[in-house]
């Protein structure tokens, strides 16, 4: 049986709640909790090189690359090393989840140009305040992210036979 009540999304929603299905911080997310953002998403277009933000910048918005690629940086002495490269589909600046944060890697165009969602902290944490199960579903996600970091850190100290000293990342 049809529910009459139940709302119905355009096309361009459908297609959105489809792109963010595919990020791991919404695919925990029906359509009705994706809904509570679509009015906050700005589409950004950046050009090659550009910074999006520097490693200690706050971290004011959650960024989601629509098309082209970010290069995800972190900075040693003079020169940035590159961590990672995030392409369409992809997210950076998952910080702004948290209530106090500020940007520990840089983030750089890496592609001619890119399009890039920007959603404000301040957003986010309105609809968290609003709705708790969304808050929950996000956060676990956000949790699950950081594991999945750590394993690769863990991966990456085994394969460098301890050339730094890991004591370092549990420092408070």
């Amino acid at each position: 049986m049809i529910n009459p009540f139940k709302k119905s999304y355009t096309q361009k929603e459908l297609n959105t709640f489809r792109f963010l299905s595919r990020i791991k911080l919404f695919e925990q997310l029906n359509y009705k909790e994706m809904s509570y953002f679509l009015p906050y998403f700005y589409l950004r277009e950046y050009k090659m090189d550009e910074v999006v933000f520097f490693r200690n910048d706050p971290g004011n918005a959650l960024y989601l690359v629509k098309s082209g690629k970010v290069s995800i940086n972190i900075d040693v002495e003079e020169e940035f090393e590159l961590l990672s490269v995030i392409k369409s589909g992809g997210a950076f600046g998952e910080s702004s989840l948290l209530s106090e944060s500020n940007r520990v890697y840089t983030a750089i165009i890496h592609s001619e140009r890119a399009e890039l969602y920007v959603l404000p902290k301040v957003n986010i944490h309105e609809i968290f305040e609003g709705h708790s199960n969304i808050k929950t579903k996000m956060t676990e996600s956000l949790a699950e992210l950081y594991n999945d970091f750590m394993v690769n850190l863990f991966k990456g100290y085994r394969s460098s036979m301890g050339l730094f000293n890991l004591s370092q990342v549990y420092k408070n």
